[in-house]
């Protein structure tokens, strides 16, 4: 899922489960309860006895994550309140990490993807403009792009990895196929001006359900189509998918308005089958 790097713990590749690795040691899911049952209880000794686990064990599996991971629990002694143990910020830091690598793993596992009918309005490289029924979205058609524009997608593979068909010209049908482990979903107040980020795609709608998932959740966004005179296109259903820590964090609900954006390398465009 990625190389080591110098800024911070690098996933374990290659492994079924989520796991962080820093200096040849672990950080995996028995870590992640361990320093959750910590938080939860206040103590090493709390959070060992609510785990089913020694307290000696506990310090030292702490103490070995410590040693690689910098401090991660504070410990107090005595004093009017008592001893206790809480996290330090790099604890809930690590946690973070960890939360966003399981939502990665769940992502890869299963992505919907969003299809729209289209006709291509105009070309540029391995770009192309598609009119679809909620207004111009951009993406790639097929060919080789360079390495610095491509967005690399959370399973590990380029946006163009596996796009059907080659060139495509102005009036070709195609089919425009977005994975929703690419799409963001912000505040309808946070709109970005599509010129000013790489983000080239851009659409309003409003959350229509949240399907929930232990870290990982998918937001399916309504999206209206443009004013097409006498045409009857119906409104598209755009999937997001979000972890929980971001779903809290924006207040997400049924019926909120939200804006949404994707790069147009994270975006295939695919030949309609006659």
């Amino acid at each position: 899922m990625g190389e080591p790097t110098d800024s911070g713990p690098a996933p374990a590749a290659g492994r079924g489960r989520a796991a962080l690795i820093e200096d040849g040691v672990e950080f995996d899911g028995r870590d992640a309860a361990l320093l959750r049952a910590v938080d939860a209880a206040g103590s090493v000794a709390g959070a060992a006895s609510e785990l089913g686990r020694s307290r000696a064990r506990a310090l030292t599996r702490i103490e070995t994550l410590e040693d690689a991971y910098g401090t991660l629990v504070e410990r107090r002694r005595g004093g009017e309140g008592g001893g206790g143990s809480r996290l330090a910020a790099s604890a809930r830091d690590l946690l973070d990490r960890y939360d966003r690598l399981q939502a990665v793993l769940a992502a890869t596992a299963s992505v919907p993807e969003t299809v729209l009918d289209g006709t291509v309005a105009a070309v540029d490289g391995e770009l192309a403009v598609v009119d679809t029924p909620v207004g111009e979205l951009s993406g790639l058609h097929g060919g080789t792009v360079d390495d610095e524009d491509v967005d690399d997608r959370a399973d590990g593979r380029d946006a163009d990895d596996g796009a059907d068909g080659g060139a495509v010209a102005v009036g070709d049908a195609v089919q425009v196929r977005i994975g929703a482990d690419a799409v963001t979903v912000n505040d309808a107040a946070n709109a970005v001006d599509p010129d000013a980020t790489s983000a080239r795609n851009r659409l309003a709608g409003r959350v229509s359900r949240i399907d929930s998932g232990e870290t990982v959740s998918t937001v399916r966004i309504v999206v209206e189509p443009v004013d097409r005179g006498e045409t009857d296109d119906a409104a598209v259903e755009v999937a997001a998918l979000i972890t929980a820590e971001s779903i809290d964090r924006l207040g997400l609900a049924p019926g909120d308005p939200v804006s949404l954006r994707w790069k147009a390398t994270a975006t295939r465009l695919v030949a309609q089958v006659e």
